[in-house]
């Protein structure tokens, strides 16, 4: 297991930046990818797949603000693409829902990023759907040679491509529960890894719990974040 930390943190200009939206896909039910345009987006920048930029939107008298992973930017371009997860309530949910091109919106951040090397001897990444953006952009930016173990909630991941280089082993379970219980069955291989994870704040902590408390596994070497709190508008927290 790691012996250090690696990883590297940096700090990003935060500007708030209108954009227009340009392109709307919807890559399952539940699941809608928007590619946002701007010349505002000329200097952009996201160091790593766990950065996270704040969507901004006004919808009647409610100014929505909340965190999401940016999925892929084309600086020739100026374009900025980020997935929505989509829950049964929310106004940002709500908004992807019925987003049509041509809408305005306003990104700000990410007001930092913390670079995780690609060169662990394995990778573990697990989450729901909120997680997915975040690993699908890692496993397209990991080279070959990389092993990486992917567990994620479905029936969204059910329809999602997991393109990558890397060797990619991944598992699809059926809900939280059936997370929780698999990492908790997972050996964690020997040698030199990285765990991130992502998802519901309750299940965040227990995840937590099983890495660092049941698993002893060094908390320099992990990422492990709630994206989201049932009940709560906004959450976003790193458990540390």
């Amino acid at each position: 297991m790691s012996e250090n930390n690696r990883i590297q943190r940096v700090r990003h200009e935060t500007r708030m930046r209108d954009v227009t939206v340009v392109k709307v896909e919807q890559l399952a039910p539940d699941f809608v990818s928007v590619t946002f345009e701007g010349e505002s987006l000329a200097d952009f920048v996201s160091s790593s797949y766990d950065d996270h930029v704040k969507f901004v939107q006004q919808i009647g008298d409610e100014r929505v603000m909340r965190d999401y992973t940016p999925r892929h930017y084309d600086r020739a371009a100026r374009q900025l693409t980020i997935e929505f997860a989509l829950h049964e309530q929310g106004a940002a949910s709500d908004w992807a829902r019925g987003v049509v091109v041509g809408q305005p919106a306003v990104i700000a951040g990410p007001r930092g990023s913390m670079i995780i090397p690609m060169d662990y001897e394995w990778q573990l990444l697990a989450g729901d759907d909120t997680a997915l953006p975040a690993i699908r952009r890692r496993l397209e930016e990991l080279p070959a040679g990389v092993k990486v173990q992917v567990l994620v909630t479905g029936p969204v991941a059910e329809q999602l491509d997991f393109a990558s280089a890397a060797t990619v082993e991944l598992r699809i379970v059926p809900d939280a529960a059936a997370l929780v219980q698999a990492l908790r069955d997972l050996a964690l291989p020997d040698g030199d890894g990285f765990v991130w994870f992502a998802g519901e704040a309750a299940v965040a902590k227990q995840v937590r719990d099983i890495v660092f408390v049941e698993k002893a596994f060094p908390r320099q070497a992990a990422r492990i974040s709630a994206y989201w709190k049932q009940g709560a508008l906004g959450h976003h927290e790193n458990l540390e």
